[in-house]
């Protein structure tokens, strides 16, 4: 997808962020705020960083750096989440899978099932504690 389609959408997606109402706390959209939690973490460990990079004293230790490194497992994860419930719900309004495809960057309605097929095995196998 070019960058200027890409943007045109996240321009559609802040409109809808800004509709009144949507700050329920009751939502099941955990691994959002899960998601915007750990971004944040990590954008704060990589300013730490670069702001030692001037030849002073390492204002990140190894032990941090681990640390940062070991959010991202947990990222995907929730980030398979998303998108499978966005799939769902787009299924749910009636959008066909090769209507689906060209958003998540792929050429064909066969491979946006076998995206959605993967990531239903994936997000089972996480529930079931084999991943």
């Amino acid at each position: 997808m070019a960058d200027d389609v890409r943007e045109r959408l996240r321009s559609r997606l802040e409109a809808v962020a800004q509709r009144p109402g949507l700050e329920d706390p009751q939502a099941p959209w955990g691994p959002a705020r899960e998601l915007e939690q750990d971004v944040a973490l990590l954008r704060a460990v990589l300013l730490a960083a670069a702001a030692s990079d001037g030849g002073q004293a390492s204002a990140v230790s190894a032990d941090e750096l681990g640390a940062a490194l070991s959010l991202f497992e947990h990222m995907r994860n929730q980030v398979d989440r998303l998108e499978t419930q966005v799939v769902i719900e787009a299924r749910r309004r009636g959008m066909e899978w090769k209507q689906i495809a060209p958003y998540q960057g792929l050429g064909s309605s066969q491979a946006a099932t076998q995206r959605y097929q993967r990531l239903m095995t994936r997000l089972e196998e996480i529930r079931q504690g084999v991943r």
